[in-house]
């Protein structure tokens, strides 16, 4: 039988913010359980690489690390050490780059978030498809008026940490940002100008009078929308298949988080962090500036 080539092999660590677990037990462990690793710490006690070589699939090394952490609040990634830099960055909105699913708060002011929660957890979760999940709860929201989305923005929609300079960062390296939402528009483009990104895209609630007409425009941007959108940025800026970045937590990110080059599940639903190439259960959004070799000096705080 043929023998796999080895090949050059990256292990990142990252310790859930404000824990610094990675003290050097932890790096000795973790190097222990790797063919003569080189350490390389990104960030005292909080990341660290362990460069080395195998002709091993990287989940192999995946399964083997997460097994010698144990219960330390640590996530990780075993991927090529050639081109994990990344130079296109897409990333779902809604429960990951902010703590929040819009169309919960709004149903909230329409007296139904228990109702409408319901149904998104049921759609995030792979359980039910989509789109007709979206059309019945947007139905929901007929009446509302418009100025109230300025009002949850202000009130009740939080930034997940990390998320500013992660963008910030990768920016400043030459990539390209693009938030990607099965949400609304209108919450997307003021919330990506927030963050900072290049470009947003999701869908559009129709309005009548001032006041959302229960019903959204078609085609609904969904599952294939997101991975379609992923394809065309790779294409206008020639880049190769593995040169992107992908993120989200929910099921209609499962064909985006799959094309991209590294795609993590955030936070995610069960059958999302279990397809994905990375997940990051215990850090923040700054964890995916780690898994591509970035410093802690080498992080922009806008």
């Amino acid at each position: 039988m043929p023998h796999s080539t080895s090949r050059a092999l990256v292990a990142t660590l990252v310790s859930a913010p404000g824990e610094r677990c990675l003290d050097m037990a932890a790096i000795a462990r973790a190097r222990s359980m790797l063919p003569a690793a080189e350490v390389a710490i990104l960030s005292t006690g909080h990341a660290a690489d362990f460069h080395f070589t195998s002709a091993d699939d990287p989940a192999r090394w995946s399964s083997a690390l997460r097994e010698a952490m144990g219960a330390l609040p640590v996530d990780l990634v075993v991927q090529p050490g050639a081109g994990r830099r990344k130079r296109l960055f897409l990333a779902d909105m809604d429960s990951t780059m902010i703590g929040q699913e819009c169309i919960d708060e709004l149903a909230d002011a329409a007296g139904l978030k228990a109702h409408v929660s319901a149904i998104t957890e049921r759609a995030m979760r792979g359980e039910i498809a989509f789109e007709p999940a979206l059309r019945e709860r947007v139905a929901l929201l007929k009446g509302l008026p418009v100025t109230i989305v300025e009002t949850l923005i202000a009130d009740r929609i939080t930034l997940t940490p990390g998320g500013r300079e992660l963008v910030a960062t990768m920016r400043h390296h030459g990539a390209y940002t693009a938030l990607v939402s099965g949400g609304f528009t209108v919450f997307t483009g003021p919330i990506s100008q927030k963050i900072g990104f290049h470009m947003h895209r999701s869908n559009t609630l129709n309005v009548e009078g001032g006041h959302f007409a229960g019903t959204v425009a078609e085609p609904i941007l969904g599952k294939e929308a997101k991975r379609q959108t992923l394809e065309e940025l790779r294409a206008r800026f020639t880049l190769s298949p593995d040169a992107a970045l992908a993120v989200g937590d929910g099921a209609n990110d499962l064909a985006m988080l799959g094309e991209a080059g590294l795609g993590v599940a955030f936070r995610a639903k069960p059958i999302v962090a279990e397809a994905a190439h990375a997940r990051i259960d215990y850090g923040d959004l700054s964890a995916l500036l780690f898994f591509q070799g970035y410093r802690e000096e080498d992080i922009l705080r806008p």
